[in-house]
């Protein structure tokens, strides 16, 4: 599996074929669309129309098969919403034996309910700026510590490209903040289940 990242909460999967893209909600942020026809579009929270013609588009709890990819959306609290609302949509995601989750912009304590539903996970993509709109880096830890993936990428920290409705934390203050050393800063991550390390790392991927 490929993995990109695009800026913001935008990142794209590609396995055998097919071309996942999480979060493309980069044109409401003064930047352009990623997302191309035949595209399978996931959203973890309010979005706008796919600017292109999807094969499908995921935004919200249920199971989906696309090609070789099995996708398994669990309803979760948004970061700014109250417990009893489920506004937000975790993805667990398969692929060729790699199970990776994207939590979008969730609320950082995740019940027993949610944990079973994610069960065991090798990588978890999460966004790290705060200011109130996202996870921060004390709630992303948690998150982390909750899930013990092998691997962490952040996303959705301060870019000056890009027109935040609040202010993100840079990448270097979360990093910080998470008490976490990049392992690698990569341009893609080209993951192979045979390749995960035993210990916890921190990949930075730059954004294409």
């Amino acid at each position: 599996m490929d993995i990109q990242f695009f800026g913001a909460n935008c990142v794209t999967l590609s396995y055998q074929g097919v071309r996942v893209v999480v979060d493309d909600n980069l044109a409401d942020l003064g930047a352009k669309s990623i997302t191309k026809n035949g595209d399978v579009a996931l959203f973890t929270g309010i979005h706008g129309e796919p600017k292109a013609e999807t094969k499908l588009t995921i935004d919200s709890p249920g199971e989906f098969e696309v090609g070789s990819f099995s996708i398994t959306g669990i309803p979760a609290q948004a970061h700014i919403d109250d417990q009893s609302k489920l506004a937000a949509t975790m993805y667990r995601i398969e692929a060729g034996d790699i199970k990776l989750l994207v939590t979008g912009h969730i609320y950082p304590k995740l019940s027993d309910n949610q944990l079973e539903a994610i069960g065991m996970t090798e990588l978890v993509i999460i966004p790290v700026g705060g200011s109130g709109y996202t996870l921060d880096p004390v709630g992303a830890l948690d998150v982390i510590k909750s899930i013990e993936p092998k691997i962490v990428i952040p996303t959705h920290y301060g870019d000056k490209s890009l027109q935040y409705p609040v202010p993100q934390l840079s990448l270097e203050e979360a990093l910080k903040g998470l008490a976490m050393e990049p392992a690698e800063t990569l341009n893609k991550l080209k993951l192979k289940p045979g390749e995960l390390s035993e210990s916890l790392k921190l990949i930075v991927l730059e954004k294409s």
